[in-house]
């Protein structure tokens, strides 16, 4: 089972509630598959979205060719949720240095990572 860290909004009055919860004795996870399983549960529906949007915020380009880190940007970015200038955004800033300042100092902002 992947396991997605939640935080914000209801996450942290889940995250509260089952503390109480717990601490008073009104519920009990017998093992952590327990808690795990209540935990999709409750924030279920959206998992492989998020786990992709998280994958595609953790990838840099590095010492990679554009070509090559284009290709897995592109590959991650299917099914993040991301798209249009929130994507490009993404891109822009995990692509190395030198070439993120070369597409600020360009007139017109690209709308697409093409």
């Amino acid at each position: 089972m992947d396991l997605v860290i939640c935080t914000g909004g209801s996450a942290d009055v889940w995250k509260e509630n089952v503390i109480e919860e717990s601490e008073s004795g009104e519920i009990k996870y017998e093992t952590a598959e327990e808690f795990l399983m209540s935990l999709k549960k409750e924030f279920g529906g959206g998992g492989d979205e998020l786990v992709k949007a998280a994958e595609l915020r953790k990838l840099e380009q590095g010492g990679r060719m554009m070509e090559e880190f284009v290709q897995e940007f592109k590959r991650v970015a299917r099914g993040s949720g991301y798209e249009g200038r929130p994507l490009v955004k993404e891109f822009k800033r995990e692509i190395n240095g030198g070439i993120r300042r070369k597409l600020i100092e360009v007139e017109n902002l690209p709308a697409s990572i093409e």
